[in-house]
């Protein structure tokens, strides 16, 4: 892959990714701008993410019978022009809507990226990859999470549009059709869920992600309303979780080249149970910044071993499976804020125990999931999809 189509498909990542945890941080922000309580601002979160894991079950088979570039400027497009929409918004409604239709046309970019790294990087390499473009998607969430505390909370909105505008060019120009031979579009989940791995994978992401977020999108929340944190210190906070994902994306898609694909994935897991755990103490501020950084660094760490696996999927699923993880990660994420949200606002603290043992016993029970079963071979698979 040529130095020129990596970063760009590394920059519209970080277009996607600018303000999806910036709006976490946005919440006390936002529902005091539009005078609404706290846990309903929330629901930007969700009605972002619902859209976006739905939406993207359509994009690998999408890219597959139309190619990638129309696809993807398509997408790009319409995602500037509903963030600029939202940093306009005059009421809640129409900001939810927005939300909405970024889900939509954001889901395009990571499947995509998946898919063209596995088609053009050898596996021995493809780790570095992956862990570079999600390194590049946790920078540009971490400068969003920062500016979220220093800048109108419509700014966070105007960026990505102004960024998005910006890259339609070069992405005109650089972006291949990757898939010349289209065949007409169709979709073959539960073809490729008959492929042990695949299922496993799906319902492993399914799993960590619910957990994650669960967590993740109500710590604005907490570190306002019960450590009683301003919202510089709350973006601080919600920067020094997104700064850990970049080393931690780079060391994990590197660990999982050199010591495997699951022992990356368990490996985060742990972490982010032990940066929980730290979190359930009500820390001052050092501990406290210590634990998110762990819990940042565990999530990164898991995410990059968990997507280089995908990238060694057979060719004939890969397409599937990519969107599957997408469409996984953020409808189960969605699911998470939800159940975060019955658990949380009863008490933070037995909330954050109950995810921690979760994650726990999830490390244990999940090493199967993940496991390549020896009589599916890729080659037996692609001859039974033909």
């Amino acid at each position: 892959m040529s130095k020129k189509l990596f970063f760009i498909l590394c920059a519209g990542g970080a277009v996607l990714s600018f303000n999806v945890a910036a709006s976490a941080a946005l919440v006390p922000s936002i529902a005091s701008a539009f005078s609404i309580p706290q846990f309903a601002a929330g629901k930007i979160i969700w009605l972002y993410m619902l859209p976006y894991g739905l939406s993207a079950l359509f994009y690998g088979p999408l890219v597959r019978a139309y190619g990638t570039k129309k696809i993807e400027i398509t997408c790009l497009s319409v995602f500037s022009c509903v963030n600029l929409a939202a940093a306009l918004s005059s009421s809640f409604g129409r900001l939810c809507l927005c939300r909405v239709l970024a889900g939509v046309t954001g889901a395009s970019v990571t499947p995509l990226a998946i898919i063209m790294i596995s088609r053009r990087v050898p596996k021995e390499k493809r780790g570095g990859y992956i862990g570079l473009f999600f390194s590049s998607t946790f920078v540009s969430s971490m400068i969003g999470v920062f500016l979220s505390g220093v800048l109108p909370w419509r700014w966070v909105f105007f960026i990505p549009a102004a960024a998005g505008f910006m890259l339609l060019f070069p992405l005109s120009f650089s972006l291949p059709e990757e898939f010349p031979n289209r065949e007409r579009f169709r979709m073959q989940y539960i073809t490729a869920l008959k492929y042990r791995r695949v299922a496993g994978v799906c319902l492993y992401i399914a799993a960590i992600s619910l957990l994650y977020h669960g967590v993740q999108q109500w710590l604005g929340v907490y570190f306002s309303s019960v450590l009683s944190r301003g919202q510089l210190e709350i973006s601080f906070l919600m920067t020094l979780s997104g700064i850990s994902g970049i080393p931690g994306e780079a060391a994990g898609g590197r660990f999982a080249d050199y010591a495997g694909r699951r022992k990356a994935a368990g490996t985060g897991v742990l972490l982010m149970a032990a940066g929980l755990f730290l979190l359930v103490l009500r820390p001052g501020a050092w501990l406290l910044s210590i634990s998110m950084f762990i819990w940042g660094f565990g999530w990164a760490f898991n995410h990059a071993g968990v997507s280089t696996l995908l990238s060694d999927l057979p060719s004939s699923v890969l397409n599937e499976a990519a969107s599957l993880n997408s469409s996984l990660r953020f409808l189960s994420g969605g699911a998470g804020v939800l159940a975060g949200s019955f658990l949380l606002r009863r008490s933070f603290t037995a909330g954050f125990v109950v995810f921690g043992i979760a994650l726990a016993v999830f490390v244990l029970l999940s090493g199967k999931l993940l496991k390549e079963k020896q009589k599916e071979r890729g080659f037996l698979l692609d001859q039974a999809l033909k």
